[in-house]
């Protein structure tokens, strides 16, 4: 490593600049940039749907996959990347992610067929994967810890905008232009953010050989793809639509990732794992994550469940259901940078309870939406529900990660954001699994379409303000400790 990047990197030296370096700057802004265009892929299909179903004809269970194959893909190599992040300078894997992201956007418009979409999506997120990862474990590496809030806050803004505005884009490209143009439209950005990459991006990592276990490969791939995949069909299944018995996947994942999870504890001892999992043994990193998983769960249910009350009961188009949804979205990315410097200067604690509180009063509010429900009253609520993952997100994530040490990192952050997948795939799965039961209650009981689909809509949102209450009560829990105390204060064992 040159000796002018380590200076200029180096978190000591950094604390004792105004502010942080602009080689740092440059790294971080480009490493944002890029997951900005990669979270946006995520949602940009998510009102396409119909159109791919007419366009392909394809019936709806096998346009599912489109999504489906996506998280799946996700899920398996996400866990893969604390090794990776370890193996690998920083540079390298970001020009292989961004590569197989553009080559996997280049294949998806090109696509003349079902398969070969399918196979553009599957590339798209193998690069996906890696990115987030990358981002969070180098702020860990290039920001000092009484900082590391506020550049939290800059990873949260990309998780909240880039999905809010994707439905919102592809509800404009879909009134006017072909489904591939979606893919067009991306292409390019990617490839700007790729090219700015490979002239900036500097290496400011040590890689070091460490052993790639192949039989812990082998076990992540059913143990976290079969959990994800049998949690995104457990709605379907409660539909009576499942393509195969739901208890095949999630016994095939829960029993591997048993088996996983003891390998690791067997290799971790000599450095070996795959994912090492000593950051479990920090309550404050365990803590912190558990919240996590509760928000997520929240979020993503409430992801899935607002535009269907949206389209299915107050009547509402795609366009019209994405432009709705948007203002939560920017208050949340509007609100992040706040956050990570409140952050800062107070610690975690009296973020994440008043932000759990607003999480539960907005799904509180949720479980009395009905057909005569004003449109204004629900952008509010989302806008609330937004503001409340906002103030827990940022927090938490910092406190989480800053609990570990260094040599944790890398584990750490693919621990975090292989748990979020989990979160949010078990969260959707949970609502819709509701959803579904108690609308075929309610249409067996004689009531209209509408009707029991509200009645549906209803049982979920109070399902997900339960949980809420779970999260205020953990919230409690959280110690009220800024950035600083997190790096260096725990002890591998």
């Amino acid at each position: 490593m040159p000796d002018h990047i380590e200076k200029t990197v180096r978190p000591q030296d950094v604390g004792t600049e105004p502010g942080l370096p602009t080689e740092t700057r440059m790294i971080i802004g480009v490493l944002v940039v890029s997951a900005f265009v990669v979270m946006l892929n995520e949602t940009i299909m998510s009102v396409a749907m119909s159109r791919l179903m007419d366009d392909l004809g394809i019936p709806a269970s096998t346009a599912q996959w489109l999504t489906t194959g996506f998280l799946l893909t996700m899920a398996v190599v996400i866990p893969v990347t604390g090794f990776l992040l370890q193996r690998f300078h920083a540079r390298t894997l970001f020009i292989s992610a961004m590569g197989l992201f553009c080559v996997g956007t280049l294949v998806s418009a090109l696509a003349p067929g079902f398969p070969s979409l399918l196979a553009g999506r599957v590339i798209q997120a193998s690069g996906t994967a890696i990115v987030i990862p990358l981002l969070t474990t180098t702020i860990l590496n290039l920001v000092p810890a009484d900082r590391r809030g506020r550049v939290m806050g800059v990873v949260t803004i990309v998780i909240a905008v880039a999905p809010a505005i994707g439905p919102v884009l592809s509800g404009f490209i879909l009134s006017a232009l072909d489904w591939r143009w979606m893919f067009w439209f991306v292409l390019p950005v990617a490839l700007l953010a790729l090219a700015i990459g490979c002239v900036l991006l500097k290496n400011f990592t040590t890689p070091r050989k460490v052993p790639l276990d192949l039989i812990s490969v082998a076990l992540s791939a059913p143990a976290f793809g079969g959990l994800v995949y049998g949690l995104s069909a457990l709605g379907e299944s409660a539909d009576g639509h499942s393509a195969i018995p739901l208890w095949i996947p999630l016994t095939v994942g829960s029993v591997s990732l048993a088996a996983f999870v003891l390998r690791q504890i067997t290799l971790q001892r000599d450095g070996r794992a795959l994912l090492d999992l000593r950051p479990f043994g920090i309550a404050t990193f365990r803590v912190a994550l558990a919240l996590l998983v509760l928000a997520m769960a929240s979020l993503f249910g409430s992801f899935i469940l607002l535009p269907l009350y949206l389209q299915n009961v107050l009547g509402l188009g795609t366009l019209a259901t994405g432009l709705l949804l948007l203002p939560g979205g920017l208050l949340m990315g509007a609100i992040s940078p706040f956050v990570g410097r409140i952050f800062d200067r107070t610690g975690p604690r009296p973020l994440v309870v008043t932000g759990s509180l607003l999480l539960s009063a907005a799904l509180w509010a949720m479980t009395m939406y009905g057909a005569d429900t004003p449109v204004w009253l629900v952008v509010i609520v989302h806008s609330v529900l937004m503001l409340g993952v906002a103030m827990m997100m940022t927090p938490l994530m910092a406190t989480a990660l800053g609990s570990l040490p260094q040599p944790l990192y890398s584990h750490g952050s693919a621990t975090v954001n292989t748990v979020q997948q989990l979160a949010g795939a078990a969260g959707t799965a949970l609502f819709i699994t509701v959803m579904a039961q108690r609308t075929s209650d309610s249409a067996a009981r004689g009531l209209s379409v509408v009707a029991a689909t509200q009645d549906g809509i209803q049982a979920a949102f109070v399902c997900g303000a339960l949980i809420s209450l779970v999260a205020v009560l953990a919230a409690l829990l959280v110690r009220n400790r800024g950035g600083q105390a997190a790096s260096g204060e725990a002890v591998i064992h």
